[in-house]
């Protein structure tokens, strides 16, 4: 099942992507008689996406998509704007490492977190923060929380995970050479962690270790590389952060990019992940 969120008279209300479009999940309720919540952070926070999973495999198809707003008419918005924590992980990939001149981590992850005043959705422009010379965009697999979980073993935790999703990660890249400790300001401007546009169940990726990773610029391909190349694969990530703090619904775990690309206003910088709709933003 994949989920998104569109943007519709103001609102940004819940819906599941089907071969034609979108249904709104409020349209859902109001045809089938059910009630599901209506937003894709209310149906994490409800641990309701499991649920209709079950129930959209016995659903009538037919029905479904006789209810679907037509793709080329939809604008997608990020898939929520406020969850409680965003984990970004550094060096992930040791190319990316070698990219700035540091040495990958190789015994814990690099960690920080973002704010979520920093969320933008498809389309929507990546501003570049006037005390920034050298901002970069990154693509990036992002795990999303399903129910909450601490000290999950990594053997359990795609049973704690609702799905996965495309991000572009932005760093104020000269901001942070200043000094290390500049991290979080240097990835913490508004508009620097964009995020959608589709939640994709668990059960739609065989195997994660086997996605292909890519950061877009100008839609060509900048720098790609396999999960499976990853110093910390997701299920560890989400273990592991599991035993630093309580995990929550809606949580989102950013594992990495394969290669951070120096933007400007007047680019596009995107994500593209096997299987996965693009996500791209221009830069202003």
């Amino acid at each position: 099942m994949r989920l998104t969120s569109l943007r519709i008279d103001g609102a940004e209300p819940a819906a599941l992507v089907r071969p034609g479009g979108a249904v709104l999940l409020s349209q859902v309720n109001d045809a089938f008689g059910t009630g599901w919540a209506t937003t894709v952070q209310g149906l994490l926070e409800a641990g309701e996406v499991e649920t209709l999973r079950n129930w959209v495999a016995g659903a009538d198809a037919a029905r479904l998509d006789g209810l679907a707003i037509p793709q080329d008419d939809l604008a997608y918005a990020p898939l929520y704007r406020r969850p409680r924590k965003v984990w970004g992980i550094g060096l992930n990939y040791v190319e990316h490492a070698a990219d700035l001149s540091e040495k990958a981590p190789s015994t814990e992850p690099a960690s920080f977190m973002k704010p979520d005043t920093a969320i933008i959705g498809p389309g929507d422009p990546i501003r570049i923060p006037p005390q920034s010379q050298r901002t970069t965009a990154e693509g990036e697999l992002g795990v999303i929380i399903g129910r909450e979980c601490k000290d999950v073993s990594e053997a359990d935790a795609p049973s704690v995970v609702a799905g996965f999703t495309t991000i572009v990660d932005m760093t104020a890249e000269d901001i942070l050479e200043k000094n290390p400790r500049y991290l979080t300001r240097s990835k913490s401007f508004d508009t620097f962690f964009s995020f959608g546009p589709e939640l994709v169940t668990v059960d739609e990726v065989p195997d994660v270790d086997a996605l292909q990773v890519s950061t877009l610029h100008n839609g060509s391909v900048y720098r790609r590389n396999i999960v499976s190349n990853m110093t910390f694969r997701p299920w560890w990530l989400v273990s592991f952060h599991s035993k630093v703090m309580t995990l929550l619904p809606g949580d989102i775990i950013s594992t990495g990019t394969p290669g951070a690309v120096h933007i400007r206003p007047g680019d596009t910088a995107g994500v593209a992940i096997d299987g996965f709709r693009d996500l791209v933003n221009p830069v202003e």
